[in-house]
């Protein structure tokens, strides 16, 4: 028997959870909202309420686990620095105590690699971080990739898009209106499922180190718009050059590590 945990189970989490589960394994989720525990309930085995800062039922969720995802995101007013660091190093405290555990998963995102002015970039390319949030992300990477104890998977996603989350609800509040810059700037997006099944690949083959997950297809921002406009005939998105371009990163992520390791994308393009 398989025992896995997820710490934030949120869109990705539960969507994996259920996956689990149905494949057999001993599934603990948590969430840091009470009001979440009966929707997370019935996907997994046990749903705990956990605040990154409370190691103690840290402790309890980690007991016995084989492998550990960690799937956090801002919520509830709490920002970055409330969530990504810290709660890489309440695990890096708590793993070396819990000797069944082997692997985590962490999601993580391709902005970390910053402003290469569109240029390719592998998980070999150095990070730039450009934000602070950034920042705090390649902060609670480096935290996770020397825990000695573990084999770390950084799983850095592109722009998640799918049921719930679709590039039409996403996009709708820019349509009709003028965007700052040209729209030149690349956009890397992976659909969920595809999440998913990079994260149960990666639990599956135990893969340790960094790997981007983005599809294969690559758009320039404008004409991403421009598709999604087209297709749910909303009204044309307008560039601005002669406004800065607020985005702080513009690079093109190559998933080809990630297909040499083995998995196939589901959805390696938009349509």
């Amino acid at each position: 028997m398989t025992n896995v945990a997820i710490i934030g189970c949120g869109y990705v989490g539960t969507r994996i959870a259920a996956q689990w589960q149905q494949a057999g394994y001993t599934v603990t989720a948590t969430t840091t909202r009470a009001e979440r525990i009966p929707e997370i309930e019935p996907l997994c085995d046990r749903a705990i309420i956990l605040n990154s800062q409370d190691r103690d039922t840290l402790k309890r969720v980690l007991h016995d686990q084989d492998a550990v995802l960690v799937a956090v995101a801002p919520s509830g007013g709490r920002k970055y620095a409330e969530t990504y660091l810290p709660t890489a190093e309440a695990i890096a405290a708590v793993a070396p105590q819990m000797p069944r555990l082997q692997q985590l998963i962490y999601t993580s995102t391709y902005s970390v690699y910053g402003n290469y002015q569109g240029d390719w970039v592998t998980e070999e390319t150095p990070v730039r971080p450009a934000t602070p949030n950034s920042e705090q992300m390649v902060a609670a990477e480096q935290t996770c990739l020397q825990i000695p104890t573990l084999k770390t998977c950084i799983l850095r996603l592109g722009g998640i898009y799918g049921p719930g989350r679709t590039l039409e609800r996403i996009f709708s509040r820019w349509a009709g209106k003028i965007r700052p810059g040209d729209g030149s700037r690349w956009s890397n997006w992976i659909h969920v499922d595809d999440i998913v099944g990079a994260i149960a690949f990666a639990q599956a083959h135990q893969l340790s180190g960094i790997y981007n997950v983005v599809q294969d297809e690559i758009l320039r921002a404008r004409d991403l718009l421009a598709q999604v406009c087209d297709r749910h005939n909303l009204e044309p998105v307008a560039w601005d050059a002669s406004q800065p371009d607020t985005r702080t990163y513009s690079v093109q992520c190559s998933n080809q590590k990630l297909k040499d390791a083995g998995y196939q994308f589901v959805h390696p393009q938009f349509w």
